[in-house]
């Protein structure tokens, strides 16, 4: 197995509004927080949020194209929602080998969003099988 822990694998996206409006189409998820400025404004964010799961989508991404391997399996994901991500945040997702179970092809990976004031936006765990 080529892969270590401590091997990252990142990717950075700009969140954008047409990027929040098609995931919306994607997932069917119309809530306004996303989508209406003027009900944004009436909560306590102040303007509209990006969906939480496109950042699970985000980490999806590291994991299934910039992670080395390339062929994998998803077994698990646990996300922790820390900060909002905005229309116009960059994000980097970053997935970090914390475990590897050789025997069986799995590895864990530390999974983190932050913006580009270097908060972290969410926390998570990956766990995912190496196929041959």
């Amino acid at each position: 197995m080529d892969i270590k822990i401590g091997d990252k694998f990142s990717k950075t996206r700009v969140v954008t509004d047409e990027l929040i409006r098609a995931f919306a189409e994607v997932s069917g998820d119309y809530n306004p927080i996303h989508l209406d400025e003027e009900f944004a404004k009436t909560t306590r964010f102040g303007r509209r949020i990006a969906h939480g799961m496109l950042s699970g989508a985000f980490i999806s991404a590291v994991l299934g194209y910039e992670f080395e391997a390339r062929k994998i399996v998803y077994l698990s994901q646990t996300m922790r929602f820390v900060a909002p991500v905005f229309i116009d945040d960059t994000i980097t997702t970053t997935g970090t080998v914390t475990n590897i179970r050789e025997e069986k092809g799995i590895v864990t990976l530390e999974t983190v969003c932050t913006n580009q004031n270097g908060e972290m936006t969410v926390k998570g765990e990956a766990m995912v099988m190496l196929l041959p």
